[in-house]
């Protein structure tokens, strides 16, 4: 073999062992019992570093410096970038470090599930402080090599080439047009009479919804499933993807939509190349691609008219509930579309989302760059609350600080990717719409034209495209955030 099949040889052998790693992840937020965790812990904490080991091994320097002058094609050429991208995220940590982050996340995470829920900061702060520290130190050491401020060589792992200054222009402006459209939306819809649930949504009735609303949606279930977790997620691969959801029984709406954002994380994930076997040029492109996925279901589609038109005879019979108000057209596609500002981030309409992701992005970024401590987070998270929303969370860690699980583990760089992804799936529903009739396919119960786009301009490009190149693309141009704006506009006023 020369070196770059070598190299080939070698990630397809790290792919293996992180679909190991994935599904452990799954499992210990789905299923396993709380007496496995240390156990758990331990294990995780060895394959990290075995994984860290293997991303180390000496002969990599010399297969990348040598598969460069070797004579590629295109997309060997692409899938060589992503695999030394790769590498070069994995060389600059020390083991020691990768080892202790792992120990110190799955202990923060562990015990965040009884600590958020008894509103307990102190007790929480005390794992979260190592967690903080750690990330500290990684972000220190990734500043150091790549020439990037701390908080950027973080979100770099996230969103590649996305910096705090492209970051700061771009929320800056959402916060000059927000405040102002959250109240014209509010004033707006103070005069729209709709009907709440009421009653009990039994969770064996909410499950089979979720499944059949997944069927209609293309999820294909000989690779993957649906479970439950205290915090809804997708994990773990293309062939074997695993999505959960939390359930209320005396509320079906977050759960439902819960289950159609995951599985437009899913369905990105099943679309991805399989060709070569899971190297990183078939991976998702980015953090801010893969949301752009899901809220494209989620929001783009989900909450569409004629996606509600079918969605709410769905639910109605799954209630067994057919005649009631609830479920009419028009009435769920108010319960589906009313703008408040609230606590949590996940059960956020799309409106007030964005201000959940600006609020967060400013903590972390300060406090990987050394601006502020841990310490801070409860009172700054308050103060933003107050100016973003008009509530306070004074004293109220579950719903405030607490609530996400992100931080647990040290994902600091992450939270952008959220509202960056609200921004690329409206600039996508946008071009789709000038290639098919999308609303007709929709009310047809034909979602084949959507997802051939998708699947042609996203799902099969992988990483083989910049995040630059790859929406220009798909689209014409690059991110233009004017999409969302106008298509909050549209829907709301």
């Amino acid at each position: 073999m020369n070196d770059y099949q070598k190299l080939v040889s070698h990630f397809k052998k790290i792919s293996r062992y992180k679909h190991l790693e994935a599904i452990c992840g799954w499992d210990q937020a789905a299923v396993m019992p709380s007496g496995g965790y240390q156990a758990r812990a331990e294990s995780m904490a060895e394959l990290s570093v075995h994984l860290h080991q293997l991303l180390n091994e000496p002969q990599l320097a010399d297969w990348f410096e040598n598969a460069k002058n070797q004579e590629l094609s295109s997309s060997h050429t692409a899938s060589l970038k992503e695999m030394k991208r790769q590498w070069q995220h994995a060389s600059v940590l020390p083991e020691s470090l990768v080892q202790a982050k792992s120990l110190v996340g799955s202990k923060c995470e562990h015990d965040w599930r009884i600590q958020r829920g008894d509103n307990d900061w102190q007790g929480f702060s005390k794992n979260f402080a190592k967690v903080v520290t750690l990330s500290q130190e990684e972000a220190q050491i990734r500043a150091q090599t790549s020439g990037l401020t701390p908080y950027d060589a973080m979100l770099d792992l996230y969103e590649p080439g996305t910096t705090t200054k492209s970051l700061d222009i771009l929320f800056n402006n959402v916060k000059t047009w927000l405040p102002d459209l959250i109240e014209k939306i509010n004033e707006k819809q103070q005069s729209e009479h709709f009907v709440a649930p009421q009653g009990v949504y039994p969770e064996a009735q909410q499950k089979q919804l979720g499944l059949d609303v997944m069927k209609m949606l293309g999820f294909d279930f000989n690779h993957g499933r649906l479970d439950v977790s205290m915090h809804p997620f997708c994990g773990g691969v293309p062939s074997d993807v695993r999505i959960t959801t939390r359930y209320d029984d005396q509320d079906f709406v977050q759960s439902l939509m819960g289950i159609v954002h995951e599985t437009g994380h899913a369905r990105y994930e099943q679309g991805l190349p399989s060709s070569t076997g899971g190297l990183p040029v078939d991976a998702a492109r980015s953090m801010g691609i893969h949301e752009s996925q899901s809220l494209f279901f989620e929001m783009q589609l989900g909450r569409s008219k004629a996606f509600i038109k079918h969605l709410a005879p769905m639910a109605g019979a799954a209630f067994e509930q057919a005649n009631s108000t609830v479920f009419e057209n028009d009435n769920f596609y108010k319960l589906y579309t009313r703008v408040s500002p609230g606590f949590i981030r996940v059960d956020a309409d799309e409106v007030t989302y964005p201000a959940h992701v600006i609020l967060r992005y400013e903590i972390e970024r300060d406090l990987m760059n050394g601006v502020i401590t841990y310490k801070d987070i409860p009172d700054l998270w308050d103060q933003k609350m107050r100016g973003y929303l008009g509530l306070s969370t004074k004293g109220n860690y579950t719903n405030g600080c607490m609530q996400d699980i992100h931080w647990t583990d040290g994902s600091f760089g992450y939270f952008p990717s959220y509202t960056l992804g609200a921004m690329y799936a409206a600039q996508f529903m946008s071009a789709m719409n000038n290639a098919c009739d999308v609303t007709c396919a929709i009310e047809q119960k034909d979602f084949s034209p959507i997802f051939k786009w998708l699947g042609e301009n996203i799902w099969s490009k992988g990483s083989s495209l910049s995040t630059d190149e790859l929406v220009k693309s798909a689209t014409g141009e690059t991110l233009n955030a004017n999409y969302f704006k106008t298509h909050l506009e549209n829907r709301y006023l």
